[in-house]
């Protein structure tokens, strides 16, 4: 192994480790503040929190297998390919936790009247379970034998008990990827998201415009903090589609043009940002989302510094929730 070649592994491996201890801490504080803040507990922060334990299960699972595997691990075929599909799963749920949050902020928009009676917590209870359920399905196809199994096969000679270096594209089909995974179950998902989000931003802008106009402060209010939250959300969004499509194109490289080069810097740059992304979410969600940002400081007072912290005021949350209420049960 060459000395930048060597280089470039220290280091993408430190930073793993960066990103992996970032996104269990921060992710674990997504789900305890939720778990500690009633005015969190409703059906998009469900969502939420669907996507916070996949990226718990990034830093704790997926990352120190990566890092294992980056090392030359010698490992049996279907061992690996097990690592391989795990991560398949976890990007598989969170896109599909994206797509349920804009689906949920459509809703809110388009419906607001009614939407509580339409999105109740046993059906997103029910959202979750399903897109837990379908990335499992996704991502475990080619444990069911769409894999390299049959070319590896060919290309060696080798007995029945097959030890292999783990690699991600030594067991996984780069045809399965692209055709089925990308062109299949992200891309289009990322793409239905993307005029989902149009949508909602153009319905509270003419909302808020019309009700500006006849001077309804009420409605307004309500659709603010929808278009806040919104942005903060399509942000989330954004990031992910940036953070995971530079390794898509690498793969669509690959499988179209197997003779072109990519360097291993490349490769190591599009993986850390994949991983990067379970890490980034805790922290949009503490700049840009009140509410989290206080649930935050309160952990950090009273588990950190050992402050005694006095019960959450819910005076304001109230008070919210009341005025919410009294919109949605009004004709306008």
């Amino acid at each position: 192994m060459s000395d930048d070649l060597s280089l470039a592994r220290m280091l993408y491996i430190g930073m793993e480790v960066a990103i992996a201890v970032a996104s269990v801490i921060g992710n674990v504080m997504v789900v305890w503040a939720v778990k500690t803040n009633r005015s969190l507990r409703d059906t998009t922060y469900s969502f939420i929190v669907s996507l916070a334990f996949a990226d718990i299960a990034v830093g704790a699972l997926v990352i120190p297998l990566a890092i294992t595997i980056s090392i030359g691990l010698q490992t049996h075929f279907y061992s690996c390919l097990l690592v391989a599909c795990s991560v398949l799963v976890l990007t598989q749920s969170s896109i599909l936790a994206l797509l349920a949050i804009a689906i949920d902020r459509y809703l809110r928009v388009k419906i607001p009247v009614s939407y509580k009676r339409v999105v109740t917590p046993r059906r997103a209870g029910f959202a979750v379970l399903l897109c837990w359920m379908v990335a499992f399905v996704v991502g475990l196809t080619p444990m069911l034998g769409w894999n390299n199994l049959q070319r590896l096969h060919k290309n060696i000679s080798m007995t029945s008990d097959l030890i292999i270096t783990c690699e991600f594209e030594t067991v996984i089909s780069m045809e399965y990827m692209v055709y089925f995974n990308f062109f299949g179950w992200v891309l289009p998902p990322l793409l239905v998201m993307l005029l989902i989000y149009v949508e909602v931003f153009y319905m509270i802008h003419r909302q808020l415009s019309k009700k500006v106009t006849s001077g309804h402060s009420d409605p307004s209010k309500y659709y603010g903090k929808e278009l806040k939250l919104a942005k903060s959300l399509a942000l989330v969004l954004f990031l992910f589609a940036l953070s995971w499509l530079p390794l898509h194109v690498l793969n669509c490289i690959t499988l179209f043009c197997p003779k072109c080069h990519k360097s291993i810097i490349l490769i190591y740059t599009a993986i850390l940002l994949t991983h990067g992304n379970s890490a980034v979410n805790p922290v949009i969600y503490a700049f840009r989302i009140k509410k989290f940002r206080m649930a935050f400081f309160r952990i950090w007072e009273q588990y950190v510094y050992c402050k005694a912290v006095p019960p959450p005021n819910s005076y304001q949350d109230d008070r919210e929730q009341s005025h919410t209420k009294r919109f949605q049960n009004s004709d306008f």
